[in-house]
């Protein structure tokens, strides 16, 4: 099956999405026969990915079409029920691969909410007016402010560990912690109780912000809408644009967009994604959006090309002209592309394939692109002619910019050259205000090797030859170390460490064996646990 990540208000089936002025309302209302795949009904307000991909969409487009609002309200359509989180059915009965790649969208999803209140002045607030467990409570932890309906039953919980053998993972135990201050030994008290807590005790342990009784809950929830939306800086008069469809071909052969192409080449188990450049107006969102559709639809529909082979094409001084405009505009519009295309690449420093960039004349390797090229495991630079024209006076060049120098940080709060370069200064290479040749980028480490045009087939032929002969698991975890250095964040404690070892138990007989909590969740048969502790 080929997932696609397209959505649209007219089309949801899980989602209401409703804009009154300065707020607006995003209503859980999931259909319990619409999972994406068969064999499940979604019910209590469960989701899958299906749900999540609405989600996703509604977030963009209440950035992008909706400047107007400074709040939006997160809440139920359901009575007595706020969300039971994800599907145990679907989990159960999913491979492995679309398990981790679903919770790491969701982890992206909820990222990119706080993102909007932090960089957008587009505050999230829960409204939880029912039971609210697992990922439903996730849901609400990545909101800004969490009420809570005091009626002698819906309460909050993270039973994931008692009930089901696995971890809250879509940022629970993070948020919990380090978000919301919750004392360590409450977090652990908190996160072995299957019942959850409610009530005034949920309030002193800061797991939501305030109980409130029903009668005065709509009340209480939309006047604390307008009191977040008065301290936004949110444009009160702006227009916003819509996100209309992409222009996209699919086969067997590969994805093409407008501005990015990507060829598989099944044999070697890789995909060649090349970007192109343009002086049109619109490239910066454009291009944005196809790499993140891009990179959603491999990671989901191409678990088997482990290595993304990145290439660029076109006028490096047109990138130059569009970068300039970008991080120049303090519109609300250029605030919001620049964290869009901050959010994509953060998407692909946390995907789990081999990132390779291929540097060859031709390329526009500069400044926001060369961020894909920094954000890859390795980068090859060509120093030479052309392959197919020896004869050329063309050369390969790469340029630092201001982009790559605060613009678009890593989760780890760093930018990729102080991830690379971790414990250096790299202010020194700010200096470097022209295009770099492969010889000086090699010597100055901007590039991984620098191969001239003799050795250069056979030395790329020879890493990614070498790259599919060597085990993806052990890819994966290599990979993920070595793109987070230094400090750790909440982004980098959910994707980093809490994604890593929800992976790993996801593999454990606990929870996912025939005896296994997973499958005997609801069968009325307790699971039969491996005590030993490894």
């Amino acid at each position: 099956m080929q997932v696609s990540f397209d959505a649209h208000p007219d089309t949801y089936r899980h989602w209401r999405m409703r804009v009154e002025g300065e707020l607006a309302w995003l209503v859980l209302d999931v259909d319990e026969s619409a999972g994406i795949v068969p064999g499940y009904e979604l019910k209590l307000n469960s989701y899958d990915l299906g749900v999540d991909i609405e989600l996703y969409d509604a977030t963009q487009r209440l950035r992008f079409e909706h400047p107007e609002v400074r709040t939006v309200i997160v809440t139920s359509g359901k009575d007595r029920v706020f969300c039971a989180g994800a599907n145990i059915r679907m989990l159960a009965a999913s491979s492995h691969e679309w398990k981790v790649n679903f919770c790491k969208f969701t982890n992206e999803t909820r990222n990119g909410m706080e993102d909007a209140t932090e960089h957008s002045g587009q505050t999230y607030l829960a409204a939880v007016n029912g039971s609210c467990a697992g990922g439903g409570y996730e849901l609400a932890l990545a909101c800004d402010h969490i009420v809570l309906v005091d009626d002698n039953s819906s309460a909050v919980a993270l039973p994931e560990v008692p009930l089901l053998g696995v971890l809250p993972g879509t940022g629970g135990l993070t948020r919990l912690v380090d978000k919301r201050r919750v004392r360590k030994d409450r977090a652990d008290v908190f996160a072995t109780r299957s019942d959850g807590m409610r009530g005034r005790p949920a309030v002193q342990w800061g797991l939501v912000d305030e109980v409130v009784p029903p009668r005065r809950f709509d009340e209480v929830v939309r006047e604390r809408a307008l009191e977040a939306a008065e301290r936004s800086t949110r444009p009160k008069d702006a227009k916003g644009i819509e996100l209309t469809p992409l222009r996209r071909e699919v086969d067997e052969d590969g994805i093409r967009y407008r501005y990015v192409k990507a060829a598989y080449e099944r044999d070697l188990g890789l995909v060649k994604i090349t970007v192109h450049a343009s002086e049109d107006e619109n490239w910066p969102l454009t291009v944005t959006r196809e790499l993140d559709d891009l990179i959603l639809r491999l990671r989901t529909n191409e678990t088997e090309l482990g290595t993304w082979v990145f290439t660029t094409a076109g006028d490096p001084d047109a990138v130059l002209a569009q970068e300039h405009r970008l991080l120049n505009d303090d519109s609300w519009l250029g605030n919001e592309i620049r964290h869009y295309y901050k959010r994509v690449l953060k998407r692909l420093d946390v995907t789990s394939r081999s990132l390779i960039a291929l540097i060859e004349p031709g390329s526009c390797f500069v400044g926001m692109l060369l961020e894909l090229a920094f954000a890859c495991d390795r980068q090859y630079m060509l120093d030479g002619p052309p392959i197919d024209d020896e004869d050329s006076d063309e050369r390969a060049a790469i340029q630092l910019t201001p982009a790559n120098f605060g613009p678009f940080p890593m989760g780890n709060g760093l930018t990729r050259l102080q991830s690379r370069f971790y414990g250096e200064d790299v202010g020194r290479l700010s200096e470097l205000d022209k295009p770099v040749d492969a010889v000086e980028a090699a010597d100055l480490g901007l590039v991984t090797e620098a191969f001239d045009d003799i050795d250069w087939t056979d030395e790329i032929r020879i890493v990614l030859e070498g790259r599919a002969s060597l085990s993806p698991d052990a890819l994966t975890g290599m990979e993920a170390n070595h793109r987070f250095v230094g400090p750790e964040t909440l982004e980098t404690k959910i994707f980093a460490r809490l994604t890593a070892w929800q992976n790993w138990i996801f593999n454990r007989p606990n929870a996912a064996g025939p005896d296994g909590a997973l499958r005997r969740y609801g069968t009325g048969q307790k699971p039969v646990f491996d005590r030993k502790r490894v």
